[in-house]
């Protein structure tokens, strides 16, 4: 059974950090290409970060610079440290694994940066 567990989210003031986890399980965790999406409300889920097959990371434009995308291969776990976080960075993260025709979805964890 595949499982992906999101884990740090909660509320930031404007220009706060946090560091979202994502514990991966019943996957071949090297094989798939990992990412982290976000999706506001009334917005369509976006990519933030995701892994290219060349081992760099590719990053939408809004967070370049302020997020950074890691990997922990023996644990099976990918991170996105998010640093000066904005009120538009509000909204559910999830964590997703693809590999050709297969794609996994975590159940999200809330992010809300507020002052």
């Amino acid at each position: 059974q595949v499982q992906l567990v999101e884990s740090g989210g909660g509320l930031v003031q404007p220009g706060g950090s946090l560091r979202l986890s994502c514990a991966a399980s019943g996957i071949s965790f090297t094989i798939y290409t990992m990412g982290w999406y976000r999706q506001a409300p009334e917005k369509q889920r976006e990519l933030v970060a995701r892994f290219r097959s060349d081992g760099s990371t590719h990053y939408a434009d809004s967070v370049e610079g302020r997020f950074t995308m890691s990997k922990d291969n023996a644990k099976k776990t990918v991170y996105l440290q998010m640093n000066s976080l904005k009120p538009e960075d509000t909204a559910v993260y999830y964590c997703n694994a693809n590999y050709v025709a297969y794609n996994y979805w975590g159940q999200g964890t809330q992010v809300t940066v507020s002052s």
